[in-house]
């Protein structure tokens, strides 16, 4: 495992970051793992080398960050590991039960933490732009849980470039800290971000840790041009049908391509292409088999030829901004 500095700080991640999101007791998610499902992925990742991990207050209800705090705390001391959460979708009842507002961040803050039984964490990251709040209440309160010793840094997810850029200068301006990554919807089906924001991402040194790498598993063949659903998250997923089309099916069909050329699984390919795309820090990939996890970490070992990567992008459709909302 290769580990870099997470945009222009000194901390440093593994290239793979897991994604926490389909693990914890008690999920709705008909394809989330309970702890005891989760815990030979997790040691699988972390005797991989995986040190960076990524959840969200949201995900299950919390028992994601739950289980979080739990797994890793069994293999990695707390200063090994880097954990990653994040803040706006509604978790309690009423109009200020989600959002950036100051009040939520606070009050959301020190329920992550309980939930991860962690005095701090590495990464607090706005899990999407809240049009509701004012940019310079939000970033206020970001910068108060960095100066309580809550978060190590603050990070952001999808949003538009020029919201990305208003925050940071909102920031700027007033002293306070500023995002040192970005989040965005980026994999091989979805190379919007390509236009704007990685560029800035580029030219301020901000990291990027794209999610839905292998966009929620279409990449892998999870489902067929005709309609076929191959797994339960295929099968229970409406949010991918919302992203993805028909169009996107030539560029899955040109990487299964590529990778039987290889000899490898379509995953290994998909993965690779992002981590040799400029900017990349780490993809935060989601496993639910241990197999997941071990094509995860074969692809970062894996260099695509130039000519590899222009089959691979050749097919490409461009879609309209998907993921912010």
């Amino acid at each position: 495992m290769q580990y870099v500095n997470l945009g222009n700080t000194g901390m440093r991640v593994s290239r793979i970051c897991m994604g926490m999101m389909s693990f914890g007791n008690g999920s709705d998610r008909a394809w989330a793992l309970d702890e005891d499902g989760a815990e030979p992925i997790v040691r699988a990742a972390v005797e991989g080398g995986v040190t960076f991990f990524d959840t969200a207050d949201t995900y299950s209800g919390g028992a994601s960050e739950v289980a979080t705090g739990r797994l890793v705390s069994k293999m990695l001391t707390r200063d090994e590991v880097v954990i990653a959460t994040k803040v706006f979708m509604p978790m309690t009842p009423g109009e200020n039960g989600g959002g950036l507002s100051r009040k939520h961040i606070l009050s959301a803050i020190d329920a992550s933490l309980e939930r991860l039984d962690m005095d701090y964490v590495d990464l607090y990251q706005i899990h999407r732009w809240d049009p509701r709040t004012p940019i310079e209440e939000t970033m206020g309160a970001l910068h108060d849980v960095v100066r309580a010793g809550k978060a190590r840094y603050i990070g952001a997810s999808s949003m538009f470039a020029w919201q990305f850029a208003k925050a940071q200068h909102v920031a700027e301006r007033h002293g306070w800290t500023p995002f040192v990554s970005m989040q965005p919807h980026y994999n091989l089906l979805y190379r919007e971000e390509e236009r704007e924001m990685i560029p800035l991402c580029l030219d301020q040194g901000v990291g990027v840790i794209p999610w839905s790498p292998l966009a929620r598993g279409v990449l892998t063949g999870n489902r067929s041009r005709d309609g076929e659903l191959r797994t339960t998250r295929a099968g229970s997923d409406p949010f991918t049908d919302y992203l993805y089309s028909q169009p996107d099916f030539d560029v899955v069909d040109r990487v299964a391509e590529v990778a039987a050329g290889r000899g490898v699984p379509p995953a290994q390919v998909a993965l690779a292409w992002l981590l040799q795309r400029p900017g990349v820090t780490a993809p935060i990939v989601g496993s639910t088999k241990v197999s997941h996890l071990t094509d995860a970490l074969a692809a970062e070992t894996l260099t695509l030829s130039s000519e590899e990567v222009t089959r691979l992008e050749e097919l490409y459709v461009p879609h309209p901004v998907l993921g912010h909302f």
